[in-house]
């Protein structure tokens, strides 16, 4: 698909922040990671991680598809406009009242690539139906949680693998996934994806009820 000049996720992460009233190593230190590393998502240095970008938003109380609403901020001075994280993304949540579909050609979906060897691919929306539709790939070595450790958000995913093989680690249990095996749970159960194999693992999400 074409670029389409969005604002970037960093800065929208620093607008919630600040009209939340938290500061950034408040913020750092209530999802767990370093305040050099929310500085660093903030001004567009580094890419967040699944894991970090949902406890960013939930923190916040924000949505993930609210960092890319193109209406409430302006770009940062000086940021490219494409390839990169946010400008993959045309219109994850550019606007909440449009519809993306009812057909949308392979060659057209929109991009997220997030840290830690993940990519995002927005399959469709409907307007007021509180689900994120995803085709969801894991490069070789990919993991849901950068750092190792495990996520929780708010709402619940519903996942089919199409290829590859992924490890699926959801409270104290670890599940091995396969092409044609389907996962669901509440995303609020600690849980992370990884790609052990040699190969991408392909599949289809839906993850619903989010952070609003």
């Amino acid at each position: 698909m074409s670029p389409a000049v969005v604002p970037p996720v960093g800065a929208r992460i620093r607008q919630a922040r600040l009209e939340r009233g938290t500061s950034l190593r408040a913020l750092a230190r209530e999802i767990g990671v370093s305040a050099s590393l929310v500085s660093q998502i903030e001004t567009g240095k580094s890419q967040p991680s699944v894991s970090t970008l949902y406890a960013i938003t939930t923190a916040l109380g924000i949505s993930v598809e609210s960092l890319f609403d193109a209406r409430a901020s302006s770009p940062l001075a000086g940021a490219s406009t494409a390839g990169s994280l946010p400008y993959a993304l045309a219109a994850f949540a550019a606007d909440p009242g449009r519809r993306i579909g009812p057909l949308v050609g392979a060659g057209e979906r929109e991009t997220l690539e997030l840290d830690s060897g993940v990519v995002w691919e927005r399959l469709g929306r409907v307007p007021g139906a509180d689900v994120d539709f995803l085709l969801v790939t894991y490069r070789p070595g990919g993991s849901s949680a950068g750092s190792g450790g495990l996520m929780r958000h708010a709402g619940t995913e519903y996942g089919c693998l199409t290829s590859g093989e992924l490890i699926l680690t959801l409270g104290f249990d670890e599940y091995t996934v396969r092409p044609g095996d389907a996962v669901c749970f509440e995303s609020t159960t600690p849980h992370r994806y990884r790609n052990d194999g040699e190969v991408p693992a392909v599949g289809v999400w839906f993850v619903t009820g989010g952070v609003q």
